[in-house]
């Protein structure tokens, strides 16, 4: 099942805290970071599929 935004974006809340701890190691901190990049990606695809729907329901 696919995650919604909102699990996204707490997801990504989450990893910036852990970053941010000074307790996470620098290989955590680099895995971590590929993670938050992967969902930022999913969460721009999920942004651009609302922004043209909105586009399309506004031309009808």
């Amino acid at each position: 099942m696919m995650k919604t935004y909102e699990q996204m974006i707490g997801e990504l809340r989450e990893i910036v805290r852990k970053i941010d701890d000074p307790a996470t190691s620098l290989d955590e901190s680099i895995a971590l970071y590929d993670q938050g990049m992967t969902l930022i990606k999913a969460c721009e695809e999920i942004l651009n599929r609302a922004e043209l729907k909105i586009t399309e329901l506004t031309r009808e």
